[in-house]
This record gives structure tokens, C-alpha cells and sequence, in this order.
């Protein structure tokens, strides 16, 4: 504004000379007039060669030196009501107040910025008119004068006021668009982010160069051009668009507001992926203009968020998929075959003997044999199933179609067969199995839960059936299911509640017939359930891991009861492989001993050959161990399970028992039968161990073990299993009879 004041002063000093001319000497008024126009010149050029200072702060030094301007002005001026108005005419002195009112006015618009020097003018200039006006006795012009000067000063300092806030809204603004722009160029440096316009027909307009660079074409190209063509690329042709593409042209025809919408584009024959976002523009009368938007190439994100899905989703050790993927993949199967009335199935497959190789050559040769397994079901698996891993020794399959439940069953047949086939690692030959639990849905559950339930329950009865083969769910098995939550229930407090008792079956002297010992044999009878048999709760037992305690009140009960007999007969106990692996076992041992005051070497403890599958966990050491304390040990059920005899060579047991299959079939003149007991006896007698013939119920049968040269014989022929007041009582006539001999 500084040449609008020179002008304005100029202007100014023309009229009031030419209102004087004639009224004044002509050197008064060309005096004045010079130092009017020298003094305004001067304000002018120094305003002009100012340096701008941007949004730096002024010194006090320049805001007083604006003063200084101000107030040379107005003394210029004030000469004018002073000197000239005094011997004017009225009209003359009208015509100057009108003159000096304008150069007032103009001087409080254009130096208002500039407020310490717009008051000092005001104030000095008004003042004096105001004095004048008052010694020529015009009071109410004065009055007048002072108002619009005051009136005056007051506009200045709220004009001034309201361009400071002006400059500080620019600043801020300037500030914030200063930062936006850095953090464009920022984006631009790491090809992360870019700008994007388009027109109301959806073409690129004010294309950035960075928009251009990340499509690979040229800016001056690429304006005009679709928007969806560009991120199309080849496929604009043949219309055979993305899903992410057909979702921007809903958004842009519908001119919606969108963000993080994500789709994959080709640049230069490579696979990207754009994530977009932009709002509709509309003009200052609310019509739409196009669309303002950014994209960024987010490929190593999704590339990033890729592997990550797929480390959930799938099993680090064999590749195959998760228990996450399995189950999202039926549920999804589940409910398209609910809208198509399809059926669909499920396996749950086990390995058998798996757990064997573990414990014998370690978890690495484990992981490697599951990584073999995991081939072989991979090469089974055909687009309609889905084969994981869901945990352990565990696998399953997803069938998508189940029209044809014979296929399904061939392919679980060819399963088990392909993974019975011996396998090759390290120089170690290792055969395992699968048993397969099979359900079909609807009919065996209408949600992902309730078939895999099933499923489970069918790879229950598989095992029960033997292993190496595959069941289909039946309702029945639910059934069952039920039964053995209900008996787990009433198992738990079983002992507390005194439901548990002891039955003793006496082992005789196969020879003489003479009473040995008895075995212990856990009896439960419910009053809820009645009397149920130990085939039936012993599992159970051992599957809620039940048998230890259960174990440690049979040794505590049995113990008691044998320190009251004579001490030549002796009590044999079963134990399984869970209590072996209990830690506290032998201390339970010793402790029972103790408490009953029954010498170690007239308890015996039969163990099957099922633990040596455990030798890994310390089987071997703990058995050692109770031979250190000088109870016996007794092989049972020998011949029916692995029957190795590595197992007799690595533990000093006392006797092997003959399973009672064995003694029926002998009996009968089975050939194969025959030499397998007389095998076990010369084996048994060479390694100097007794042997016990189980499940001798006839006279035959006992004639034929003594011939045999069996050690000692148990079974109904020398009496069934008795109660406690049974046995004691077959005790003491016995005692008795030697007394009497």
C-alpha cells in the first residue's frame, strides 16, 4: 500500500495547494508543498525497499521507526489547519477539512497494518484541527472533528487486528500445506504413495509424475486416459476384470467416499497390488467435478500378510494344513453344501505305533517319518478333499463331495494301505499304521463340531477294532460316548465312596496243588450302574489318567490284607504302564510296604509287555529299581502282544505267565498252541523263571501243564476269583491242613 499513500498524499497536497493559491504567499505554499511531497516520497521509498520478512517477527527498532514516518506526516499536515486555515474564507477552511478528513481516511486504510505510525498520524493531525476548530470558536465542529478521529482510530486498530489474524491463519495454513507437501515428497522418495484426479467421466487429469511412474507410462500419455483402464491393463480387452476393479467402478459411478480398497493391478507384465482411496470433488455450486484420491503399492505388505496367513494357517513341520484351515475349510464346505443340499464327510485319521518310534529313536526321526506320511496323503488327495495335520500324530480330510460314499470308503482303504508300506529313514525300516474315523453329513452332523465329533467317535471304535482300519460313524457310538462320560463321572469318586473292592483268585503249585499266593483283582459295583467289569472301566481309568490313584489304593488295600496271611503265601498285583511312568511310584511302594508291615519279597508285580513301549520315559530304570527293593516281578499275558525276548534279556523278572488262549488251545490238540507253551516253559526254565499257567479250568487242562512242567497254575479249577472272607478262610484251612500234616 505504500505507493497508494504517496499517491493519496500527492493528490492531497494538489488540492489543498490549489485551495490556497491566492489566499497565501506563493512561497508558503510552495515551502509546504515540497515538504509534503519530499516527506511522502521519503515514507514511500523506504516502505518499498523494506525487505519482506515472511513470518519472521519485526523489532521494535522498525515498529518505532513506522512511528517516526507517521509522525513526520502528520506535523507536514497539521501546518495546514495551523497556518493556512487561519485567514481562510469559510468556504476555503470547508473545502480543507473535507480535503485533510479524505487524506484521513485513506491514510487509517492504507497504513493500517502499520498501527503505531496510523495512530500517531491520526492523534497528531486530529488534534491539531481539533485545537483550531476550537479557537475560532466552532465548538461543534471540533466535537465532530475529535469523534470521527477517534472514530477513525478505532477502525485502524480493528482492521489492524483483524490482518494479523488473517496472516496467522496464511501461516498455519502455509505451515500445514508446507508439511503435506513434504510428506508427499517423502512418499514420493520410497515409491510409496501418489495423487491421483479424475473427471466426471472418470479420465485422469493433472496426472502427478508420480502416478505416471508407478503405472510405467509416460505423464503426457496418461492424461485423459480411463482410470479403470490404466489399472485393468491387458484385461480392458477382455473385460475379465478383478473383483477389487468392479468394486472401484461401483464406487466411482456411485461417487461414494472409499478407503483401503485393495486390488491387483499389472504394470509391465508384473503382478501388483494398489491399495486406493479417494472422495468425490464437487465445485462451488455442489456439482460434482471428479475424484481426489491416493494409491500405494502395497505388494510386500500383502506379500508380508501372505506368509503370515499362510504360517496360521498351514503346519511348519509337513506343509499340509492347519486345524485353523481344516476347520474353516469345513465350515465353508459345510454351508455351500447347505445351499446346494449336497452331502460332504470327514475323516480324522491316527497313526498307529507312532508313538513307539518316538519313544525308541527320537522325535527328529518322528518329525521326518511324519513328513513321509504327509507325502504319501498328499498324493492321494484329489480336488475334492482337503488333507491337514491337526496335531501330533493326527491328520484329517475334508471330503467337499460325498455323493459317492463308496469312493470315500476306497479311498480310506487305500490310505491305510499306502501308509502300512514300510518306510526307509536313516537305515531304519519302520512300519507303522492308520486307523481312520469316518462321518458323513448331513446325516452325522449338520456343523463342523458336530462332525468332527463323529468322526472321532468312528476312530474310537477303529482302534477298539483293532487298528489298521477304518469305521463310519454310527448313532450308537454317541450313545456309547455318553456311557463313558457318565461312568467317568461316577469313576472319579468311586473309592471315596467305597464302591471299589478287591477279589482274590489263589495260584497254586502246579505239581501239588498246594495254595502259592493270590492275585488281586479290582471288582467296581455301582449302585448306579450295578456291577461293571474291569474290561470296561480299566480304559476308561486309564484314559482319564484315574489308574494311578486307583493303582495306588489296590497296592495299599492288597498289601494290608496279604500282611495278615502266612508268610509263605504270596499277592500279586497288576500294574499298568501309566503308573510305572509316575514318578511317585515307588515311593508308593515302599509306602504301602511299610504301612503293612508285608516283606517286599512276598509282592509281586505283574506288568504286561505293552510297557517296554515306554522304555524311553524310564520303564526299564523303574523296574530295576523295585527289584532293587526285592519284589518280584511277573511277565503277564506272554505270547499275546510284541513278544520279544529283549525284553526278558533287560529285566530279571520271577515268572512268565501263559495266557489262558494258549492253555485252552493246547488242551484242544492245537499243534501251534502246543509248542508255544512248551516253548515259553524250556525258554522260562533256561533263563530260571517260573511259569504260571492262567485260565486252568479243567482237570485236563491241569494234567497237561503238569506235564508240561509249569511252575504253578491259576483258574476256576483251583477256584474263582472270592471275597476277602473267602480267601482268608481258604488260607486258614490251609494253614490248618500243613498244621496237621
Amino acid at each position: 500500500m505504500a505507493l497508494f499513500l504517496l499517491t493519496a498524499n500527492l493528490l492531497a497536497a494538489l488540492t489543498t495547494a490549489a485551495l490556497l493559491d491566492g489566499l497565501s504567499p506563493f512561497w508558503e505554499i510552495a515551502t509546504w508543498f515540497a515538504a509534503i511531497v519530499a516527506i511522502a516520497l521519503t515514507v514511500a521509498f523506504r516502505r518499498l525497499a523494506t525487505h519482506h520478512r515472511g513470518d519472521s517477527y519485526a523489532s521494535v527498532r522498525d515498529v518505532r521507526n513506522t512511528g517516526w514516518d507517521g509522525l513526520a506526516l502528520a506535523l507536514a499536515w497539521s501546518a495546514v489547519p495551523v497556518l493556512f486555515c487561519t485567514h481562510a474564507p469559510s468556504g476555503t477552511t470547508a473545502g480543507l477539512g473535507i480535503t485533510l478528513a479524505v487524506l484521513m481516511t485513506a491514510a487509517a486504510f492504507a497504513m493500517a497494518p502499520l498501527v503505531l505510525a496510523t495512530l500517531v498520524f491520526l492523534g497528531y493531525l486530529g488534534a491539531a484541527m481539533v485545537i483550531q476548530l476550537a479557537m475560532a470558536g466552532t465548538v461543534a465542529a471540533a466535537v465532530g472533528i475529535f469523534a470521527f478521529t477517534a472514530m477513525l482510530m478505532i477502525i485502524c486498530v480493528s482492521r489492524a487486528r483483524t490482518l494479523v489474524l488473517i496472516r496467522a491463519g496464511e501461516i498455519a495454513l502455509g505451515e500445514r500445506n508446507e508439511t503435506v507437501s513434504l510428506l508427499l515428497r517423502e512418499f514420493e522418495e520410497t515409491d510409496a504413495d501418489w495423487l491421483w484426479e479424475t473427471d466426471t467421466a472418470r479420465r485422469i487429469v493433472r496426472a502427478s509424475a508420480r502416478f505416471a511412474y508407478a503405472c510405467r507410462l509416460d505423464p503426457a500419455g496418461i492424461e485423459g486416459m480411463p482410470f479403470l483402464q490404466v489399472l485393468a491393463g491387458p484385461t480392458w480387452e477382455t473385460g475379465n476384470f478383478a473383483a477389487g476393479l468392479r468394486t472401484l467402478a461401483e464406487k466411482l459411478k456411485a461417487r461414494e467416499s472409499f478407503r483401503d480398497l485393495r486390488l491387483p493391478v499389472q504394470i509391465d507384465g508384473e503382478d501388483r497390488w494398489w491399495e486406493l482411496a479417494a472422495s468425490p470433488r464437487f465445485g462451488d455450486l455442489g456439482e460434482f467435478v471428479g475424484f481426489l484420491g491416493v494409491a500405494s503399492d502395497v505388494t510386500e505388505q500383502r506379500a508380508s500378510a501372505d506368509r503370515i496367513n499362510r504360517m496360521a494357517r498351514f503346519d511348519t513341520l509337513t506343509g499340509l494344513p492347519n486345524r485353523l484351515m481344516v476347520n474353516e475349510t469345513l465350515v465353508k464346505t459345510i454351508a455351500e453344501a447347505d445351499r446346494s443340499g449336497g452331502r460332504y464327510a470327514f475323516m480324522m485319521l491316527d497313526l498307529d505305533r507312532f508313538k513307539a518310534v518316538n519313544d525308541t529313536l527320537g522325535h527328529p526321526i518322528g518329525d521326518r517319518l511324519l513328513g513321509r506320511v504327509s507325502e504319501r496323503l498328499d498324493q492321494l488327495m484329489g480336488e475334492a478333499y482337503l488333507c491337514g495335520r491337526l496335531g501330533g500324530d493326527e491328520f484329517a480330510v475334508v471330503v467337499r463331495d460325498a455323493s459317492d460314499t463308496v469312493a470315500i470308503e476306497r479311498l480310506a482303504q487305500r490310505i491305510i494301505e499306502s501308509l502300512s508300506l514300510p518306510y526307509e529313514i536313516d537305515a531304519h525300516t519302520l512300519f507303522i499304521g492308520a486307523s481312520i474315523g469316518l462321518a458323513i453329513g448331513p446325516r452325522d452332523g449338520r456343523t463342523a463340531e458336530m462332525l468332527v465329533r463323529s468322526a472321532d467317535l468312528a476312530l474310537y471304535r477303529a482302534k477298539d477294532a483293532g487298528r489298521g482300519v477304518f469305521r463310519t460313524y454310527e448313532p450308537e457310538l454317541h450313545v456309547q460316548a455318553e456311557e463313558r462320560r457318565v461312568l467317568e463321572l461316577a469313576l472319579r469318586t468311586a473309592v471315596e465312596n467305597g464302591e471299589m473292592h478287591l477279589e482274590y483268585q489263589p495260584v497254586v503249585d502246579a505239581e501239588a496243588g498246594q495254595l502259592r499266593g493270590f492275585e488281586a483283582l479290582l471288582r467296581w459295583k455301582s449302585p448306579e450302574f450295578g456291577t461293571i467289569p474291569p474290561s470296561k472301566f480299566i480304559p476308561l481309568a486309564e484314559d482319564a489318567r484315574l489308574i494311578a490313584p486307583i493303582g495306588d489304593w489296590v497296592l495299599r488295600t492288597a498289601c494290608a490284607e496279604a500282611a495278615k496271611w502266612p508268610s509263605d503265601i504270596r499277592i500279586a498285583v497288576n500294574v499298568s504302564a501309566n503308573q510305572l511312568q509316575n514318578p511317585g511310584f515307588l515311593t508308593t511302594i515302599a509306602s504301602a510296604l511299610s504301612n503293612a508291615g508285608l516283606s517286599p519279597e512276598r509282592l509281586e508285580l505283574e506288568v504286561t509287555e505293552s510297557v517296554f513301549l515306554h522304555e524311553g520315559l524310564g520303564v526299564t530304570r523303574v523296574l530295576d529299581r523295585l527289584l532293587g527293593l526285592g519284589v518280584h516281578l511277573s511277565l503277564d499275558d506272554f505270547g499275546t502282544g510284541y513278544s520279544s525276548l529283549g525284553y526278558l534279556s533287560r529285566t530279571r523278572f520271577s515268572s512268565i505267565k501263559i495266557d489262558r488262549s494258549f492253555i485252552h488251545d493246547a488242551a484242544k490238540g492245537v499243534r501251534e498252541a502246543v509248542a508255544i507253551v512248551r516253548a515259553v516253559i524250556a525258554l522260562a526254565e533256561s533263563l530260571d523263571m517260573a511259569t504260571t499257567a492262567e485260565g486252568v479250568e479243567t482237570a485236563a487242562e491241569h494234567k497237561m501243564v503238569q506235564e508240561f512242567g509249569c511252575t504253578m497254575a491259576q483258574g476256576y479249577y483251583f477256584g474263582r476269583p472270592m471275597s476277602v472272607t473267602d480267601a482268608r478262610a481258604l488260607v486258614n484251612r490251609r494253614w490248618k491242613a500243613s498244621a496237621a500234616a
